[in-house]
């Protein structure tokens, strides 16, 4: 049936024309722009998952970029701290070479003093003039900075942390107390009565190494004690009068300390008698569990000098603590923890060691930490997990060192470890605790290089190539399919454009 007024074959081939053009249009812009989805309605949902990804990519791009400017940043500090390092060796070489006294002229001292003086001069230099963009790397300016610092706190090293607000507490607990190695050598007067004719000899040992020594009777304990004292940089023993008795104990605190007595000839001591005729006892006493400085009376606490010819011995032991929680790595009076929030070290004053419980007074931290570091953003997404503190200490000469030891500076001229007439062997000893702090900066800067900015540059460079492959397999066209469809549409279109023409002579044929 053919009909004139409504053409309704011609509408049909129309709509379908329309259709055909539109989904010639949309290969033709997908083919051009490389794009499937173009605008939102081309992909409501794919659209969302795709601009997220984008948004993650950019991110991920952008943190691979602050890791290698990290990375510059360590290496520029690290080159400044290589120097520093070899300036260090050289002035231990100069203290060993004036410590030769009988070779070397005053002038030739003088002359060594100079060269100690431009060096700790350098020093300083190094520490305030390396920088990144202007930024001072070894001058403390990444340092972290800390208030309330708790009276027992003798020394303290702050190497990260990471924390939400204005402070973090650092609270340490003393479970176990640091201990010297010691003992208390029982004479029973304030000098030896032997037998006639003998000496009182013994050997005693610590980590450093040990003497043999050997006192006629009458020999006052002080002057023992001075002796003992006279070789304790070879021993590692020091000594101290106390009442009728002399204690040895080592000069250092910890597992690795010991106090070793051998007794070789106890030339009659044990028989001494008292003043009212009953026999004394004589010997090597441990000290109490609780107090270092009593002597222990408790049974198989003493061992008599004539039973001595074995090494009597007693070590030292380990601080035992816990900070923020966390069991702490101790060697002596310090004790550390190393997590990814907190990485901080704190050595204890002697009585602080040895006193059970919290370090703070009223149960206040140790320390707070209220700011400061180098905070590196190596993660896409900006929040606590995602950054990495690293703290970069002041190595100028007046920092160097401990409280202990000394510090640096005071190897100038005219101050205390100078060498032209100052205390050498006090100077070697601060020089080799600089050396060891700044290599530990070192070995703590390539550590972080190696085994986080290096990781984390990887693993985000996995991250990116799978985000950016998920976001390809929304966004992107097909190639293959898009063209497969253009063709289709093609002959859909100039199918849909010859039925048309048809279409509209369909009246005329009706009206002939």
């Amino acid at each position: 049936m053919s009909r004139i007024g409504t053409n309704v074959q011609s509408l049909i081939a129309q709509r379908v024309l329309g259709q055909n053009n539109q989904n010639l249009s949309v290969a033709l812009e997908r083919l051009s722009t490389g794009l499937k989805i173009n605008r939102g309605k081309d992909d409501p949902a794919g659209l969302i998952a795709s601009e997220n990804l984008r948004s993650e990519q950019k991110a991920l791009d952008q943190a691979i970029s602050n890791a290698d400017r990290t990375n510059q940043v360590v290496n520029i500090a690290e080159g400044g701290l290589q120097e520093i390092s070899g300036l260090l060796t050289e002035l231990q070489s100069l203290i060993t070479a004036t410590a030769s006294t009988a070779g070397l002229s005053s002038e030739e001292k003088a002359a060594n003093q100079l060269q100690v003086d431009s060096i700790l001069q350098t020093i300083d230099r190094l520490s305030s003039a390396t920088n990144f963009q202007g930024i001072k790397l070894l001058n403390g300016n990444f340092d972290f900075k800390v208030s309330g610092i708790a009276t027992g706190v003798s020394d303290f090293r702050v190497n990260g942390a990471k924390y939400s607000g204005a402070s973090l507490g650092v609270d340490l607990q003393v479970t176990a107390s640091a201990q010297q190695g010691g003992m208390f050598l029982s004479a029973g007067a304030s000098s030896l009565n032997l037998n006639t004719g003998s000496s009182f000899v013994f050997e005693i040992a610590g980590n450093q190494g040990s003497r043999e020594l050997s006192f006629a009777s009458g020999t006052s304990l002080a002057k023992i004690a001075d002796t003992i004292n006279t070789f304790k940089d070879v021993t590692g023993v020091q000594a101290t009068v106390s009442g009728t008795g002399i204690r040895i104990y080592s000069t250092d605190w910890g597992s690795t300390q010991f106090v070793s007595v051998k007794v070789l000839n106890a030339a009659g001591i044990n028989s001494t008698t008292n003043g009212d005729g009953s026999t004394a006892t004589r010997g090597v006493y441990k000290f109490q569990a609780a107090n270092f400085n009593t002597a222990s009376t408790t049974s198989g606490s003493l061992t008599t000098f004539a039973n001595a010819t074995n090494n009597v011995t007693d070590s030292g032991q380990d601080l035992g603590a816990t900070i923020n929680g966390v069991k702490a790595v101790s060697s002596g009076r310090t004790a550390r923890i190393n997590t990814d929030f907190l990485d901080v070290e704190v050595t204890l004053t002697a009585a602080k060691a040895q006193a059970l419980g919290n370090v703070g007074s009223s149960g206040a931290p140790a320390l707070y930490v209220t700011g400061g570091g180098a905070q590196f953003q190596l993660a896409s997404k900006v929040d606590i997990s995602g950054k990495v503190s690293l703290g970069i200490q002041d190595v100028a000469t007046r920092k160097l060192g401990n409280s202990v030891t000394g510090f640096l500076d005071k190897l100038g001229a005219g101050k205390t470890n100078n060498v032209v007439d100052g205390d050498v062997t006090g100077g070697q000893k601060i020089v080799a605790e600089a050396i060891k702090q700044v290599s530990s900066l070192r070995g703590r800067l390539g550590a972080f290089q190696k085994n986080t900015v290096s990781a984390t540059i990887r693993s985000l460079g996995v991250s990116l190539e799978n985000t950016a492959a998920a976001q390809s397999l929304i966004r992107d066209s097909d190639f293959a399919s898009e063209t497969a469809a253009l063709t289709r549409s093609q002959i859909l279109v100039s199918a849909s454009t010859n039925v048309l023409a048809l279409a509209n002579q369909q009246p005329q044929s009706a009206l002939q």
